[in-house]
This record gives C-alpha cells, structure tokens and sequence, in this order.
C-alpha cells in the first residue's frame, strides 16, 4: 500500500464471541465426532479476531457470479486445508454474506454462525473425521450483498462498488467480505478463482488468465495463483477496462487492465513496468512470480493504491514513485508476508526505502538526502515503527517514513553496499514465499553481518524519541 495518497488508518475488527462458538460447538468428543474445535482468531496483536487455528489452508477455489447493477454476488467457495489438530469443528471469517450450505469432505455439515465467525461442524463418522495432518476439503456456498467496511477516517475496503462495477481490496481485513476463509497474513495459500460477469464487462484477478468465455450474455474469467498468497492481496476488480498483455524479456508475464478514462495519463508509467523489474530484481533478488501487472482504476473508485498480488490497484493514473513503491511490495509483503500486522513495518520500509533507491538510481536524488528529509519530519516520530499505538496507526508515517530509515541505517552499519545489497536479497531468497517477523528480520540481519546491533534496534526501530543524526 502506499500511504503518501493518502494516509489511510486501520482499525481493529471486533472479537469473535469465541464463548457461544464454543457454547454452540461443545468441547471434547461428542456425536462421533472426535477432537476439539480449532481456535477462534489467532491473537493478533492488532486483530485478535482475525483467523483461525486448527488447519492450515493450502488451496482456495473461487467461483464468483457477479451482479453490479444489483450490487450482489454468488458463491462457491471450495477450501482444501491440511488439519493442524484432532479437528471436532473449524471457523472460517465471513462478514455479512448469508451462507446456504456447507460440506466438509462431500458430507452436510451444520454451520453455526457468530458475528463474523462462521463455524462448520463435520458430519459424525469415520469420514467425519478430521484427525492431525489430514488434508480435507470445505465447500461453502453463499450469496448476497459483500459489504464496503468503512474505516474510522473514512478510507474504505472491503467490497467498493465503483462506477461501472466493483473492485474488492482486503487490507487488513476486508477480503472477508467476499469469501469465506482464514484471513490472517500467516496463512497463506494458493488460488484459482472463477469470475462471471455481464457480457461487456471485464473481471481482473491475480495471477494468471487462464480462460475467458462468453455465453448467454455472461463471461466468464478464470485466474490462477500458483504461488502462495496471503488473502488481504486477493483482489477481483470488475469494470470496463482496456486490456494488454505481454511479456518481459526477462520472460515475466505483464497484464494490465485499464479503466479507459485513465488509460491516456497512465499509458507512459506502465510502459516503465519492465525496467521497474529489472532494476527492482536488480536489488532484491529475481522477481518472485511469474506475473506482474496493474490493475488501474479511474479516480475516485478507490483512495488508495494496494499491493495486491501480481496485479496492483491503483486509484487512477499512477507516477513512478507510486510504481516503484508497489512492485516493490511484490517482494516486501507479497512473497515475504509479515507473521502478523505488527510485522507490517518490513513491507512499508523496504517499499518506501525502493522508491529512495529509484529517485537515487533515475532521479539524482541521493538516498542520504530522502533519509535527512524524513527524519526532519516530526510526523515519521510519533511512534516507533515496529511498535504502532493501535491498528488505527498501521498505516501512519512511522512505518512508511521511519520504516524507511531502518534499512538506511543498517546500510551504514554495513557499510558496504556490495555487503548491503546481498543481504537484502539473502533476505527475499531465505522467506521467499513465506513468513517473516520482526524478530526473524533482527535475528537474520545480525547473523549475516555478524555485528550487534541492539544498539540500532532500541534508536531507530523501537526508541520512542529521535535519537542523533550522527553516532
């Protein structure tokens, strides 16, 4: 994401009610069923609610009938998940959407909902029976009308319907509102998702296209994520765009979608895609995916860009900087994803950190002089980065601006940029694909340069004050 355009502020969803879960669910072994049920949310410092325990979901299946004119959609989700635990019932995060049926492993299951936790109960049996390590799979088919999740300083995500369509963007929490699934950054997993729209409409996903067919005044969209992806970088964006496709020579994959009233000032930027993954690939090691992308609204759809995966959305024609800072994201949060939000400083400091290195590289605008600049902002020192107040700051200066500094700073630790840039990509290359936190990040960071550098952590990633310029 990119704070700059603008600030956009989070805030924590509520609880799940996990006393009538568990009221309604039991605990133990009861009606041949065996084990006990998986977590409600995963204690998330700033979304306590948010996810599930119990399994681990590896595939989503997606199939989406989309109505803009009437603001709903059907569908089918269809979740293979390997179980982390004896499993008597697992939660899965729904905002709003009214489900009329679920099976676990091809049998009925009873379905229990609370807020935003739907719960599915296995049917009794020895098919029923979701014992440690198994792999199962959950369908759930559900309608109605995906809710825009409005936050406190009325930024928006969720399911945004947009002039001619909808786009959907989850960041943190919104993906929720049209699929059901485990919704935390730690789970991440694989996708193919099915989109029908009107005939004159186009549906833009992640990944890869792998068919478009028209019938019967519909179209239907198919895409594939191979690659793991947390599900806040899902996105489905339906409109009326131009489209283009082509490929690097670096033989990545580009597709771009283009509202047309932002097809004539985006058209120079987005030709700048490839050199961006050059020279980004350059920096931080190969590209991570097959794919990449944009996804560009016109302005006004949306107030915000988002990294999502493959494919950014941005809210009308982007500049350079904005590029620069979402493709950089590709590696800094889509294939290195934060372990949870209080992570999320390493996608923002390294995005941020991109765009200094690029205005450094194309610009003549040495990194020393973007680092003086923000750290005159008094903005960039109302919290430490690695530490926001609230969900509410997520997306605040510190973790963008301050986040930023970091890097620079343990570049001068390293003080040598060969050294430096090694690490980076030593970096993307050890949790590719994977998870990482803060204290990975640290644990990674002293190991590969052999230096303490406690002193570094407690100024710049956590002190509460600014420390010296120099020392």
């Amino acid at each position: 994401m990119n704070r700059p355009r603008p600030a956009r502020r989070r805030t924590a969803t509520a609880t799940a009610p996990v006393l009538l879960a568990l009221a309604l669910l039991g605990g133990g072994c009861s009606g041949g069923v065996e084990g006990t049920p998986g977590a409600v949310g995963l204690r998330d410092p700033y979304f306590p609610g948010l996810g599930n325990g119990g399994y681990d979901v590896t595939h989503y299946g997606l199939e989406l009938d989309v109505d803009p004119a009437a603001g709903r959609l059907r569908g089918t989700a269809t979740i293979t998940a390997r179980a982390t635990q004896d499993l008597s019932a697992f939660h899965l995060d729904l905002l709003g959407l009214d489900v009329e049926s679920a099976t676990v492993e091809g049998r009925r299951a009873a379905v229990n909902r609370a807020g935003k936790e739907l719960t599915l109960r296995p049917a009794p049996g020895a098919e029923g029976r979701l014992r440690k390590g198994r792999t199962f799979t959950a369908v759930v088919r559900y309608s109605g009308a995906p809710q825009t999740v409005t936050d406190p300083d009325g930024s928006k995500e969720g399911w945004l319907p947009t002039a001619d369509g909808a786009v959907a963007l989850g960041e943190p929490t919104g993906s929720m509102a049209w699929f059901p699934g485990n919704h935390h950054p730690s789970d991440k997993a694989a996708y193919d998702i099915g989109i029908t729209v009107p005939e004159g409409l186009a549906a833009i996903s992640n990944g890869e296209l792998v068919s478009r067919r028209t019938a019967n005044g519909r179209t239907a969209y198919r895409w594939r994520t191979a690659e793991p992806m947390a599900s806040y970088l899902a996105t489905v964006a339906v409109g009326r765009f131009a489209t283009e496709e082509s490929v690097t020579p670096d033989g990545i994959r580009l597709f771009t979608a283009v509202d047309p009233e932002s097809a004539a000032a985006s058209k120079d930027v987005l030709a700048r895609m490839p050199a961006v993954l050059k020279w980004a690939a350059g920096r931080f090691g190969p590209y991570p995916f097959s794919s990449a992308g944009a996804i560009v609204e016109r302005t006004g759809d949306s107030s915000y860009a988002l990294e999502t995966q493959n494919r950014p959305v941005y809210p009308g024609p982007p500049d350079t900087a904005l590029l620069v800072h979402e493709l950089a994201h590709q590696w800094f949060g889509n294939s290195v994803t934060p372990k949870t939000w209080r992570d999320t400083w390493l996608n923002e400091g390294f995005a941020t950190y991109a765009e200094w290195l690029w205005a450094a590289d194309h610009e003549d605008v040495p990194v020393a002089e973007s680092f003086r600049e923000a750290y005159e902002d008094d903005a960039n020192w109302a919290f430490p980065p690695a530490d926001p107040p609230t969900a509410a700051e997520l997306s605040e200066p510190p973790v963008y601006g301050r986040g930023a500094m970091v890097v620079h700073r343990i570049r001068l630790a390293v003080d040598d940029d060969a050294a430096f840039f090694a690490l980076v990509r030593g970096w993307t290359k050890k949790y590719r694909h994977g998870n990482a936190s803060t204290d990975d990040f640290i644990a990674y960071v002293e190991e590969e340069t052999g230096q303490d550098l406690g002193g570094l952590w407690d100024a710049w990633l956590y002190g509460g004050s600014r420390p010296p310029l120099e020392g």
